[in-house]
């Protein structure tokens, strides 16, 4: 299917130098990956896409909008408060 030739060539346009060893390790795997695309293949064309293998479910809790905290509820374990809001530190001087 593959030579070294063609594992030479992907190697050369990767710029990168491989060795024999490495590039017999190369045709394997190259092998591999050409006959996993080839199983791709035989898949049948009006297969709906899928993004998740199992079917996912949100669980969200209904959105009502419900009264909030106070200025003073919410200042009140703040460590730093100046004129009623949350004093930060200084960033930019």
């Amino acid at each position: 299917m593959l030579s070294i030739e063609d594992v030479y060539k992907v190697a050369e346009l990767a710029k990168i130098e491989i060795s024999e060893e490495e590039a017999k390790k190369f045709r394997k795997e190259f092998e591999s990956i050409i006959e996993y695309f080839n199983q791709l293949d035989e898949v049948e064309e009006d297969v709906e896409p899928t993004f998740q293998v199992l079917p996912l479910k949100n669980v969200f809790r209904e959105d009502l909008p419900e009264k909030g905290l106070s200025r003073e509820e919410a200042l009140a374990n703040a460590k730093h408060v100046e004129d009623g809001y949350f004093k930060g530190p200084k960033i930019v001087e």
